[in-house]
């Protein structure tokens, strides 16, 4: 194990801890589940970067980091359902997103074809990102960012669909 799957790996072991954190009636349970949360989404980052620049890309770290990703994504979505914060609806396309992405991934990497992180699909992330920590954060329009993190989730969907066509058609 390198140190970028390590990275990967700890935000793993922080989904349970955030989840606790955040359903739990600590005082200041939200600010505390948003650190350890934003924490968590940094390393996404930083694991990337680590193993892009140390030449250390491994099986390993490209399947365990997107679903990592989905995790954290996923318990957070799940969390606010339970705070009455979000409807399930949003988190329903949110997720439903992640997975028919994951799937034409894989069609794609059986016929021999790597569908790389779109721009759509960064800023999904990032709107996703600020949209969970603001209403963790119970900020004023954290729900019209939830909004429009699903907005450009489902449009970054969309395009990777549409970018595939081709694949698909090979594929089908």
């Amino acid at each position: 194990m390198n140190l970028a799957n390590w990275i990967t790996m700890i935000r793993i072991f922080l989904v349970p801890i955030f989840m606790l954190i955040v359903l739990s009636d600590l005082p200041y349970s939200g600010l505390i589940a948003a650190a350890v949360f934003g924490l968590a989404a940094a390393t996404d980052g930083l694991d990337g970067y680590i193993a892009r620049s140390r030449k250390q890309i491994t099986t390993f770290g490209k399947l365990i980091d997107p679903i990592a990703d989905k995790l954290l994504i996923s318990a957070a979505l799940v969390c606010l359902i339970q705070l009455g914060q979000i409807n399930a609806w949003i988190a329903f396309i949110i997720i439903g997103r992640e997975f028919a992405v994951s799937g034409l991934r894989n069609v794609a990497a059986a016929e021999g074809v790597v569908i790389a992180a779109s721009k759509w699909g960064k800023l999904k992330t990032v709107l996703q990102i600020i949209a969970i920590v603001s209403l963790l954060l119970n900020l004023p329009g954290g729900i019209y960012l939830m909004w429009l993190s699903v907005l450009v989730t489902i449009a970054s969907g969309v395009d990777y669909f549409l970018n595939a066509q081709e694949l698909l058609r090979k594929s089908l």
